[in-house]
């Protein structure tokens, strides 16, 4: 049975609690970070209003197998939380990493881009995120359903960024490796997947 106030994502505290719970935590033994990430909760079961989680894993070192989990929510259309790197350096490249994401804010934290380009605007891994790829490039087959092109079930199409087998996985043991430039030219989807020969 959980702790009263944690659920699967963790112990869930106020975002103004944020810091002082990461803070008592660590004061309580859990020193070592260990990871920082985002969630988007839209469309969750149970309804209610739709928010991004910030959760953070820490380990206490003494008992390797003791970890703390913490989480907050924070409102999706203005999404801030304190930057915990003052109590753990280490968080901030996670900071970075959700704040170019989910768009989640640190305050105090680095503002430095660290997986994008300077030039791109958006938040990719939040679900009401429309990307580029899927919306300025049709997908092989039906996009949606009633839509019926005679073209293959996406079922059967290979995805792009997926190598042909016979150049990333089946490939003859006695040719060479492929090269680099073999497997980006292998990796364009639209494909009708072969069927494994048994």
């Amino acid at each position: 049975m959980s702790p009263a106030g944690q659920d699967q994502q963790g112990e869930l505290v106020a975002p103004e609690r944020w810091t002082a719970a990461v803070a008592a935590a660590r004061a309580e033994g859990f020193t070592f970070f260990e990871w920082l990430g985002a969630v988007d909760e839209v469309g969750r079961p149970g309804g209610g209003p739709a928010r991004l989680r910030v959760v953070v894993v820490l380990r206490h070192l003494a008992e390797p197998a003791r970890t703390r989990l913490l989480s907050t929510e924070v409102d999706r259309d203005a999404p801030a939380l304190d930057s915990l790197t003052p109590l753990f350096a280490g968080a901030s490249w996670h900071e970075r990493e959700a704040a170019e994401m989910f768009g989640v804010v640190f305050r105090g934290g680095s503002t430095q881009r660290l997986l994008l380009a300077p030039e791109f605007e958006g938040t990719p891994m939040r679900k009401d995120e429309v990307l580029g790829a899927r919306a300025g490039v049709p997908w092989p087959g039906a996009k949606e359903p009633g839509e019926t092109e005679a073209a293959p079930s996406r079922r059967r199409m290979v995805p792009p960024g997926v190598p042909d087998p016979e150049v990333w996985g089946e490939r003859d043991p006695e040719a060479p490796p492929a090269g680099a430039a073999e497997v980006a030219e292998s990796a364009v989807g639209g494909r009708v997947r072969r069927r494994r020969s048994r």
